[in-house]
Order: C-alpha cells, then structure tokens, then sequence
C-alpha cells in the first residue's frame, strides 16, 4: 500500500475485476461468433482459433479471482452474450478481413482500459496488477497480428473501427457499474 494516506481514494479492485470479467467473456463470445461463420481453413479463422483460445485463458483466471474475492460478475452478463456474438457473425459475414478489423479496434481499447487500470492500481494489488499486465500483453500481441493480417483492407475499416471502439467504451463503463 505505498504512497497511501488517509482521504486518498483506493482503487475499486471488485469494479475491475468485473469489467475485466465481462470484457473477457465477450471476447469468447465475439470470437465464438467469427468462428461459427468463418471457413475452418482460412488463415484468419486459425489466428481467430488461437486468440480465443487465450481470451478462454484469461476468462478463467478472472472467474477464479472473482471466485477467490467474492466478488460478482456484471448483471449485463446476458447482454455481452448475444452482442459478442452477434459482433463476431457480423464482422465474419461482411469479411475475414472486418473480422481482424474487429480484433484491432476491441484490443486497441481494452489496451487502453488495461494501461488505466495498471495506473490507478500502483501498487495496491500486484496480484491483480500482474494479471493485467500479462493479459495486456497478449491483447495487444492480438491488436497487432490482426494490422499484421491486414485488418486495414476491411471495407469502411476506419468507421467500422471507430463504431467497435464507441461500443466497447460503452460496454467498459456499463459493466463497471451494473
């Protein structure tokens, strides 16, 4: 706890721990819609194939710190279910390419939303610091295999990023909260 005094705010590690939770379920689920529509053999469905199975890696490690912490998963569970699908089939069924381009936006926000929390947590919780920052990692090793990939040459790339990028703000600030 350095640098801590009375009256400064602590970090909302259970606040955390539930969007992080959230933002790792709907990417299985993002990806579990890309897959469902993606060509097995297409070279964009194995790196899709393999960033899943690393979102499955996080998700659990989440589900036990929650489990471990008592701390309780966002209400809008149901909700990030449906629309990580549907925004995996819906990226697949325009192209191979907007579904890299849909891995290039989420990653470039949870980035930043991973870089935020690493800041505000400091040194309060290194258990859950280390945990972001080896998910971090990954998740920017997803962002960059998908530009890699060319995630660019998706029809619209730059308005179809933008909207992702706007919704999963969006998704972030409700999960944090409900």
């Amino acid at each position: 706890m350095s640098g801590w005094r009375p009256g400064d705010r602590r970090p909302d590690s259970a606040s955390m721990l539930r969007v992080d939770q959230a933002g790792e379920y709907g990417a299985t689920r993002i990806y579990a819609g890309q897959l469902a529509v993606l060509r097995r053999n297409c070279p964009e469905a194995r790196l899709i194939a393999r960033m899943a199975a690393q979102e499955e890696r996080h998700l659990k490690r989440f589900n036990v710190l929650m489990a471990e912490r008592r701390g309780r998963p966002t209400a809008l569970q149901p909700l990030w279910n449906v629309a990580g699908f549907a925004l995996g089939a819906a990226t697949a069924l325009m192209s191979e390419k907007a579904a890299l381009a849909c891995t290039d936006a989420i990653e470039t926000e949870i980035d930043r939303h991973y870089a935020g929390q690493l800041a505000a947590l400091g040194e309060d919780d290194p258990e859950l610091a280390a945990d972001i920052a080896d998910f971090q990692a990954d998740e920017l090793e997803h962002r960059n295999t998908a530009r890699e990939a060319g995630a660019a040459q998706a029809v619209g790339y730059p308005l179809l990023t933008a909207v992702i990028r706007a919704g999963c703000r969006m998704a972030i600030g409700l999960s944090k909260r409900i």
